[in-house]
This record gives C-alpha cells, structure tokens and sequence, in this order.
C-alpha cells in the first residue's frame, strides 16, 4: 500500500483506541503529579502506550486475532477466552460505556436543570448513538475511510485547539505533587495506565486492522506485519500527543479550577476557563467523537468475529443485535456500569497480558501448551481472588495469604506466579512431546 493509506489506517487504529477514559485521564494525572509530571507521564506511558503497542505487535506475529494466541493453549480454551473477552469489552461493558459516558460529558451540561435527571434524554441519546454506529459500521471496508480521513481528524483538531490554548496562554503554574506521586510518580502511573485496559482493546481491534488491510488487498503475511507494525507506530505516536498535551492542562490548571475529583471535571472546568462557553461545546464534541469512534471499532469487532465463530448469521445482523443490547445495556447508567465492570477486567486482564507476551517466546519451548497452562493457571488463581475483591466479596485467608506476593498491593501481584508457572512449564514440557 502506498505510505498515505498505511497512514490513514494507523489514524484509523488510534481513533479506535482513544475512548473517553483515555481522553480523561490523563488532566486528573497531571494534577496530581504537578512537578513530577515528566516522571509520572513516562511511567504511563509505558503502560498506557506501550503494552497496547506490544498487543498490535503480538497479533501481527500471531497473524490472527486473539483467538490464534489463545489457540495455542487449547482450540476450546481459544474459543471460550476470546468470547469472553469480546463479550466483556464489547456488549456487556464497552460498547455501553461509550454511549454513557458520551452522554454525561456531552450532554447533560447542556440539559435544563427540569430533565437532566430523568431518564428519557438517555433513551433518546443511545437510540442516536447506536443508528450511527450501526450506520458506520455496516461496512468494514469503508472503517478505514470513515474513521481515519474524517472523524480522526475532527478528534486531534478539538484536542489541539485545547491544547495550544493552555500552552499559548496557561491557566497558571504548574503545582506541586500531591500524595504519594510526590514521592512514587513514576510506579503510580505505571500501575495506572496498566489499568486502563487498553491491552485488552488492542488484542480486540488487531484484527479489525487485518480485515482492513484484506479489504485494500493486502494479505501476504509478512505484507500484514509490515503494515500492522506502521499502523501500530502511528497510533501510539497519537496517543502519546494527546496524553502529554492532556497531562500539562490538567497540571496548569490548580491554580484556575483547583483540585477535583476526577479527570472529567477537570476537562470540563479547563475547556472553560481556556474557552469560555465555547469550552464545554469543545468537549462536548471532543468526548462524542471519540466514543463513537471506539463504539463503531468495537461494534465492528465484536460482529467480525460472531460471524468467524457461528458463521449462519451474517455481519450485519451481528451489528444489529450488539449495537441493540448495548443500547439497553448503556441505560443502566455509567456508575453501575463501572461498578459491574470492573471484577470482571481485574480478572480477565492479566490472563490477556500473559497471553500476549508468551506468544512472543513461545517458539523458545516448542509452543508446547504445558507452559502456557501452567503460567496461565497462576495467573488466573491470583486474578480471580482480584476480581471477587473489586466486587466486595473478600475471602481474607486466601487474600492475606496472597498479600505477601511482589505487587500484590498494585494490582499485579499476578506476575511472579505467571513466571514461575512458565518456568515449571518449560521443566515439564520435555515430558510432552506432543501438544495437549
């Protein structure tokens, strides 16, 4: 392909992955590092940039999407992990979300105070929401043209006129750090772009890319690795700039807003006070844009692969039922949504990020599934103790025994027993000669 579609399909990818969550928490970082900023940006953006782009870079090795990976374990495991996962961030909590969150953000401030509390603006505003998803995300040959030439463009143009602003004329000095990002910014952060899912995301919209690049004719493998790992590169560049300029408005904001309590209402104030009226409309279209950009992706992910797995029912009708349900879904409400979401993520999560990095090295033990087992095993003993605690449900022998591993305490205690059970892997597997 020539470099201008590799990169609109690139643009394309860090449209995909830019969600409201991404867009808000980078201002509430910002205020909370103050002066350690710069060590707080990088640590999330090792984890909030970095392990997204190792995700694109394992599918593209994989040649396939999470299910290829999560083959190697078991055909059945590889079946029943990616409906999971795809059910989780799509149908279940993702796709809502992105209508929930677009609705808050970018509409209710502009409700009358007499219906921002009842419940019909929310119907009417998924009903929109979910036609033009459903309308965009018909055709997923057009995505590349639909979201790289046109809505990401809007994307970074709302983004940069916010960003120029609070660089051109600050809203004050940057402040001090508060808590402990005054002494630990850097594994804070770290811990807190991990938390953002987007790995789970990345190992979801590899595959759309693919079919991307199938439908402009590229299907060559080592053609496909060559244009993921582009597109991969262009979209972690785009995220970075947007995290980084998000970051500094939120640290150059104290002084004009002072300290709030999540990152939305610290954008909302900023856009403001940078803008005037014309600053909530900003992030009005900042915030919808970008959810309707991640809801088309994951709509169109989510159907691409029903149909790979129960191919009677065609595309179409996939995007009809997931875009339905998601609708329905998303008038729970955000807060609920969140609060369900999160036991769920806490233990998928971790079982995704080994996954992806042993694919990496499996060659090294002959792809035999005993390691992939075994690590996984450990993985998920300790991320489910996660999830049961994130939903309240608290076992405290189990949890008090687990307390003593490395990182338990930064939700990654998972990752010394994922080693050691692929290191027990690697010992055993020469008992396996043939694949399990």
């Amino acid at each position: 392909m020539s470099l201008q579609k590799n990169f609109v399909i690139g643009l394309m990818l860090f449209a995909l992955f830019l969600g409201a969550g991404n867009i808000i928490f980078p201002p509430l970082l910002g205020q909370m590092a103050g002066d350690e900023l710069f060590i707080a940006m990088i640590g999330f953006l090792i984890t909030g940039v970095g392990l997204p782009l190792v995700a694109i870079l394992a599918i593209a090795n994989a040649g396939g999407g999470l299910e290829t990976i999560a083959s190697r374990v078991n055909p059945y495991f590889g079946i029943a992990f990616t409906m999971i996962v795809y059910m989780a961030i799509g149908p279940f909590f993702g796709i809502p979300r992105t209508a929930t969150v677009s609705y808050e953000i970018g509409v209710v401030p502009f409700l009358p105070d007499s219906i921002s509390d009842s419940n019909w603006p929310l119907v009417l505003f998924t009903i929109v929401f979910f036609i033009i998803t459903v309308v965009l995300a018909l055709n997923p040959a057009k995505l590349v043209d639909r979201i790289g030439k046109v809505l990401t463009p809007i994307l970074f143009l709302v983004i940069g006129a916010l960003a120029v602003k609070s660089i051109v004329s600050p809203m004050g000095d940057i402040g001090q750090a508060h808590v402990d990002f005054a002494t630990n910014a850097f594994f804070r952060s770290f811990v807190e772009g991990y938390l953002t899912m987007d790995v789970i995301a990345a190992l979801v919209f590899g595959i759309v890319v693919i079919n991307a690049l199938k439908a402009e004719g590229v299907t060559e493998s080592r053609a496909v690795m060559k244009a993921m790992v582009f597109a991969g590169v262009v979209a972690a560049t785009g995220l970075a700039l947007v995290y980084i300029s998000l970051g500094y408005i939120g640290a150059t904001s104290v002084d004009a807003i002072g300290i709030q309590d999540n990152g939305g209402a610290v954008l909302a104030l900023a856009s403001t006070v940078l803008y005037g009226p014309y600053g909530t409309m900003i992030l009005a279209l900042t915030i919808i844009f970008a959810c309707l950009t991640t809801s088309i992706g994951l709509v169109s992910a989510c159907a691409q692969y029903f149909k790979h797995v129960f191919p009677r029912n065609s595309y179409k009708t996939y995007v009809l039922i997931f875009a339905g349900f998601s609708a329905i879904i998303a008038n729970v409400g955000l807060t609920q949504l969140i609060s369900i979401s999160i036991p769920v993520l806490l233990t998928i999560y971790p079982l995704a990020i080994v996954l992806m990095l042993m694919s990496f090295i499996d060659k090294s033990f002959g792809r035999k599934p005993i390691v992939y087992i075994l690590a996984l095993l450990a993985t998920a003993f300790v991320s489910i103790f996660d999830g049961l605690k994130g939903a309240g449900i608290e076992i405290k022998p189990v949890n008090d025994m687990l307390a003593h591993l490395p990182l338990y305490e930064q939700q990654i205690g998972w990752l010394v027993p994922a080693i050691v059970g692929a290191l027990i892997g690697v010992v055993l597997s020469p008992l396996f000669k043939k694949r399990i």
